[in-house]
């Protein structure tokens, strides 16, 4: 019979672990036990609670600190606290950092199975809300894939021509860069694309959890494992998985993919029976896996298998003329989820979003046009709505009024100041003027006869 729910009990009394254990496995729940927060935080990622009951007071790590910590972690676990009855101020503490309720010792079994009952629906329904917007994430990835950039017009040229195989490929490019979008695209222009798409977090599980999720295991594999359990490969069978963060598959996981890559064959953990799946496999990776491999912490033959195309996903520094064109589109979507009638941005706004060099990528630009938005409260984005990182105080006289100054010479203090705040980046300085890289590198010869203050420009058109 399948448990009810998992439940974590933290309590740095024995007899009262042990009461609470049984009380509950009568009624169905699976439990486990820690002594204090430290330990319960190793059985975290091993265990998945769905509940964590935890006692306020504990040497140690206590039930608040247990929580803060676990949270990042395991989003979807509902914590539970318990307290002596004059330590209630403690409890209402917790509730606002997070804990859905507390009870009072000594406990009253009446009450708790009711309160554990309401944090086990609530933990079921986080759950369910996340399995959503992962869905969401996949049957409408095309409209968060934005841009018009030379490589990234290749870029998608390259996927779904790589989509009508069966091959794998390997996705790099840094944090934030859209690497599973691309990989969503590959599974939408495939044939495989009224079978599931499904992606794994590599770098976010444990090596027990992981082969666990890859490969499923059978009941009483390990403790907790109370049923069968298909893991993402039988998930993904006539699909494709997407491994996420590849680098991070601890060696002993890697030798176990590899088997699946070459035979397609693979048995469940704690199971004997050899299943086959047909899974189309792509990989991602922000890391350097070659490095890897020297370092010996990555399979080579694992990365020839995985690395029969690459795609890489640039930094959004590298292809600045999208930056208008995905600020625009976070800023529609912000606006019709926040219900404001905004228009768009101003040019100082503008201007610096162009000159910011974004060491988050896409990411970053979405959580700051998001921010901008809340912050917004007229038809336009301008600067003061953006971070102060995005808005020096260099920017502020970049483009002075001079009186009596020629046109050349304010031409000159625009693209001087300019590549200043870009950073001698002539392709960033030249979509902020309007004008192309080309004037702007002639511009600096011309201004280079007779002046020190040019500032060597960093793209690739000055060395050709």
């Amino acid at each position: 019979m399948r448990a009810r729910a998992r439940i974590l009990i933290v309590d740095d009394e024995a007899n009262a672990r042990a009461a609470l254990s049984e009380i509950l496995q009568e009624e169905g729940y699976s439990t486990d036990v820690a002594a204090d927060g430290f330990k319960a935080l190793g059985k975290m990622s091993d265990f998945l609670p769905d509940v964590v009951l935890t006692d306020l007071k504990m040497p140690g790590l206590d039930g608040i600190g247990l929580m803060e910590k676990a949270q990042a972690s395991s989003p979807t676990a509902t914590f539970v606290v318990m307290t002596a009855f004059g330590s209630i101020p403690n409890a209402v503490l917790a509730v606002q950092k997070g804990a859905y309720d507390y009870l009072a010792k000594p406990l009253d079994f009446s009450v708790l199975l009711p309160v554990i009952e309401r944090a086990v629906e609530r933990s079921k329904l986080l759950q369910e809300n996340a399995r959503l917007r992962d869905k969401l994430r996949e049957k409408n990835p095309e409209s968060q894939l934005v841009g018009e950039h030379p490589r990234m017009v290749e870029l998608v040229k390259l996927a779904e021509q790589i989509a009508k195989s069966r091959t794998t490929a390997l996705i790099v490019g840094e944090t934030g860069t859209g690497k599973e979008l691309v990989a969503a695209l590959i599974h939408r222009e495939s044939p495989r694309n009224k079978k599931p798409f499904v992606r794994l977090n590599c770098a976010a599980l444990s090596e027990s959890v992981l082969e666990s999720e890859l490969f499923g295991h059978e009941r009483g594999a390990f403790t907790g494992a109370v049923a069968r359990r298909e893991g993402r490969f039988e998930q993904a069978d006539g699909g494709t998985l997407l491994l996420d963060e590849v680098s991070e598959i601890p060696l002993a996981t890697q030798v176990k993919l590899l088997r699946v890559l070459q035979e397609r064959a693979f048995e469940r953990v704690g199971g004997n029976e050899t299943l086959q799946v047909d899974v189309r496999i792509l990989a991602a990776s922000n890391r350097d896996l070659p490095q890897r491999i020297r370092e010996g912490l990555f399979r080579e033959d694992l990365y020839y298998r995985l690395n029969v195309f690459t795609l890489e996903v640039p930094a959004l520094r590298e292809r600045p003329s999208d930056i208008p064109l995905l600020a625009g589109f976070f800023a529609r979507r912000f606006a019709e989820e926040n219900h404001k009638p905004i228009e768009g941005f101003t040019d100082g706004a503008r201007t610096a979003l162009m000159a910011y060099a974004w060491p988050g990528n896409v990411r970053e630009l979405e959580n700051v046009v998001e921010r901008a938005i809340v912050l917004c409260d007229g038809p336009l984005i301008s600067e003061r709505h953006l971070p102060a990182s995005l808005t020096p105080g260099a920017r502020e006289d970049a483009a002075p009024v001079i009186p009596g100054a020629t046109i050349a010479e304010l031409e000159r203090h625009a693209i001087l100041k300019t590549l200043e705040v870009c950073h001698g980046s002539t392709t960033r300085a030249a979509a902020i003027l309007g004008i192309s890289p080309r004037k702007v590198q002639y511009k600096l010869r011309e201004y280079s006869l007779g002046a020190g203050e040019v500032p060597p420009p960093r793209d690739s058109e000055s060395r050709r």
